[in-house]
This record gives structure tokens, C-alpha cells and sequence, in this order.
């Protein structure tokens, strides 16, 4: 049985995470527009 490629964590979070998106003016939209919604409350 073969496995899918492990990515590492922390490639991914240089590719996606935070500071990742702050580098560049499309990625900082991105942030500001999740602000604007918000934390997303689960309720049922």
C-alpha cells in the first residue's frame, strides 16, 4: 500500500500561513476580509 506524500508543517505554513499571506497585498485581503466575518460560532 502506498502512502500520500507527507507535507511538512512547516513548508506549509510558509507557503500558507500568516506571514506567508501578509507578504503580499492579495494575501493581506484574504486576512482582512476573514476579520470581517469574524470567529465562525457553531451552534446547532
Amino acid at each position: 500500500m502506498h502512502y500520500p506524500h507527507k507535507l511538512s508543517r512547516i513548508k506549509k505554513l510558509r507557503k500558507v500561513g500568516f506571514r506567508a499571506r501578509m507578504k503580499t497585498s492579495k494575501g493581506r485581503a484574504i486576512v482582512n476580509r476573514q476579520r470581517r466575518i469574524g470567529r465562525a460560532v457553531k451552534t446547532r
